[in-house]
């Protein structure tokens, strides 16, 4: 059922200047300077419910070893209960949020917005410990997440950060939504939306990921729905932890969500939002510009299984000084939270 899972394990002369290696069968391109892994100093934990559950849960992040990645635990299962890496080949698709499964059919859902947290905080390892199936919604946003990581802060390690550049384009269709990867020498995420509320109605916002802007831009945007759509949840079993606190819910042209909108394009924010953590199950930081037409969770994952099946279409690179100042979460502070969140 499952692909093998790719690795980024690198053991070369740190004194190379720029040279091509071997890895995994992939080149790897190798450049000299300081772009060095990190992961969080302790550790942070949050509580909430889940959405569709409705039941308690509660997070925590935990700090991990250099070239460990992003992985899941889940911690109502016992101390020996098998890790579940935030990688795009153990994705099992859903259309309302992201849910992994490892090998032994372990499994935790909408992992969409600590992903993205994560990432754009500029944290490349990482335990997330789940007292339940499903993460905390906490207020719909990425917000809680973000702050809870950068006032932790975090720790270097002393091992280079591989990045996955984009050198061909690649695109994925179902129906009337389309997501696509083209080369770009940063994160660059684009996305547009229709709905036929007029609260939300047509939007289209791109972003560069890099400086700090996820934080700044994104994170405190929240999920969105219709009020028919929640009736329509409600009575399948699912959404039973949404609330007007914790999601925008429109109807027609009305906000039924106390406060109304955070963004007056509060919604196509939150699709970048929901993309940059679908995104970051490449298992490392993309180098690419993510072309999101009424794209999903589904679709952006069947984008990164297109990729990974095109060895022609990406390489895995070393990140020097400055590719690293280009990646999402490099430099940003505590001091570039919306003041909404």
């Amino acid at each position: 059922m499952f692909q093998d899972v790719a690795k980024f394990e690198l053991s070369v002369p740190r004194s190379a200047s720029k040279e091509k290696v071997i890895l995994w069968g992939w080149d790897v391109l190798r450049n000299q300077g300081d772009c060095l892994q990190t992961t969080i100093k302790s550790y942070v934990a949050f509580d909430g419910v889940g959405l569709h559950s409705g039941l308690p849960a509660r997070a925590r992040i935990l700090p991990a070893p250099p070239d460990h990645g992003i992985s899941f635990r889940r911690g109502d299962l016992g101390p020996d209960a098998a890790p579940i890496p935030a990688l795009w080949n153990l994705v099992e698709q859903a259309p309302l949020c992201t849910r992994l499964i490892n090998r032994d059919g372990v499994s935790v859902s909408t992992v969409e917005h600590v992903m993205a947290a994560l990432a754009g905080c500029g944290v490349h390892n990482a335990v997330v410990i789940v007292d339940g199936p499903e993460l905390p919604i906490l207020d719909g946003s990425s917000a809680a997440f973000v702050r809870g990581i950068l006032k932790c802060g975090l720790r270097t390690y002393d091992a280079p950060v591989r990045a996955i550049r984009v050198t061909r384009p690649v695109e994925v269709t179902r129906g009337d939504a389309r997501a696509r990867l083209v080369p770009h020498d940063t994160l660059l995420i684009e996305f547009d939306i229709a709905f036929e509320d007029a609260a939300i109605g047509n939007q289209k916002k791109s972003l560069n990921m890099s400086n700090g802007s996820f934080v700044r831009e994104l994170c405190s945007s929240r999920t969105f729905c219709r009020k028919a759509d929640v009736d329509m949840m409600r009575a399948n079993g699912l959404a039973l932890g949404g609330t007007l606190e914790n999601a925008v819910v429109v109807d027609g042209e009305r906000v039924l969500s106390p406060g109304g909108l955070r963004h007056s394009d509060e919604a196509v924010r939150h699709k970048m939002l929901d993309a940059l953590g679908d995104l970051a199950l490449a298992g490392a930081p993309l180098l690419a510009h993510y072309q999101g037409s009424r794209a999903g969770h589904a679709l952006t994952n069947t984008l990164l299984r297109a990729l990974f099946t095109r060895p022609d279409a990406f390489e895995v690179v070393e990140c020097d000084a400055e590719m690293c100042a280009r990646l999402p979460g490099a430099g940003v502070h505590m001091g570039e939270m919306p003041q909404v969140a």
